[in-house]
């Protein structure tokens, strides 16, 4: 499957001419779209679990775009935004942008700055989507910890030796030896260095025994 076909361009605009010309144009470089004429008829459309990204009119009957964007992240709704619009302005651009919108196109804009700024969308939800994979697959590890086994990698990733980390949990060197080797190999991590970068993913404190 090419990343083209793997990924999916919502579009929310009124115009139906409007929405009939970007879902040809995009069909025309192989990307797959969905059109919606209202901002509810997206919410309540089954959208697919892969990288994609939403081209937004500003004004739609009903509801602001920016206000659309801003309903969007706090549902946790998360996807690219390109903010498209026949009536736009520096200040209206800015607040977009601020907000973590990819683009503020202004119509009549070239098909092409359309699919550099849709482009350069799914990329980003793509690299977002990854991460998160990543992470989730990392909790999954450390939850597979043992109580004992979360204070030894607390312990072991702020610094400290095996004997100081034994001294600390009033153990001995050996059992911690084997309790870090446990942590290590559920953990998946070939290093010191690679498991103090999975608790900095995790955003897991050092040196403590909570």
């Amino acid at each position: 499957m090419t990343p083209a076909a793997a990924s999916m361009v919502f579009v929310i605009d009124d115009d139906p001419l409007v929405r009939a010309a970007i879902q040809g144009m995009l069909k025309s470089v192989g990307l797959h779209s969905e059109t919606f004429g209202t901002p509810q008829e997206f919410l309540r459309s089954k959208r697919p679990d892969g990288p994609s990204c939403l081209i937004l009119d500003v004004r739609l009957p009903g509801v602001n775009g920016l206000e659309f964007q801003r309903e969007l992240a706090d549902a946790g709704i998360r996807i690219p935004i390109i903010f498209i619009t026949g009536h736009g302005d520096i200040q209206m651009s800015v607040k977009a942008m601020k907000s973590g919108a990819v683009e503020f196109l202004t119509k009549p804009f070239r098909d092409q700055d359309l699919l550099d700024a849709i482009h350069q969308a799914l990329d980003r939800d793509r690299i977002t989507r990854q991460r998160q994979s990543e992470l989730t697959e990392l909790r999954k590890r450390y939850e597979s910890l043992t109580t004992r086994e979360r204070e030894v990698m607390s312990l072991v990733i702020s610094g400290m030796l095996n004997k100081q980390v034994a001294f600390e949990l009033g153990t001995s060197e050996v059992t911690v030896k084997i309790q870090r080797g446990h942590v290590m190999r559920k953990m998946q991590a070939e290093s010191l260095a690679e498991l103090v970068r999975m608790a900095a993913k995790l955003e897991l404190p050092s040196g403590s025994r909570e």
